[in-house]
């Protein structure tokens, strides 16, 4: 009895989904950024030549979250030189720009969707940004090590 309500419901779930993307093609809505923000901006690196300095702190109760953050944003090209752990917690993870540079944040941001940026100069000039690791945040799977 149970199967026949999760398999229901995973096919209702299906339907709906699959109507709201017919829904979208017929008003001419591109789901691709929807979906660019759901999966944590694969494309997203940092720019070329441009060597931006990133703070990683976890505000959530889950172990480990930063050191994934800091995986994550260092295979993007983004040199991470802090991470550590503060509180209070956080829901939605928030990437601060300590810098001037709002397209610095913005690309961090999309690679660690979904997340807000709000700009706070900082004159020490030694970090360029500042990620505050949300409980919304979900870092992608990594492949099991032989």
């Amino acid at each position: 009895m149970k199967r026949f309500w999760l398999a229901g419901g995973f096919g209702l779930l299906v339907a709906v989904l699959g109507a709201s993307g017919v829904m979208m093609h017929a008003r001419g809505d591109a789901p691709a950024p929807l979906l660019a923000s759901v999966t944590g901006g694969h494309d997203v690196r940092a720019p070329e030549g441009v060597r931006i300095r990133v703070q990683v702190l976890n505000t959530t109760k889950t172990r480990g979250l930063a050191r994934r953050a800091t995986r994550l944003l260092r295979d993007r090209g983004f040199d991470v030189v802090e991470l550590g752990t503060v509180g209070p917690t956080m829901d939605t993870t928030l990437v601060l720009d300590l810098s001037g540079h709002p397209e610095w944040a913005g690309a961090v941001a999309k690679v660690m969707a979904p997340a807000h940026t709000r700009a706070r100069r900082d004159s020490s000039r030694y970090l360029d940004v500042t990620v505050l690791v949300g409980s919304s945040w979900r870092p992608p799977a990594e492949p099991l090590d032989p």
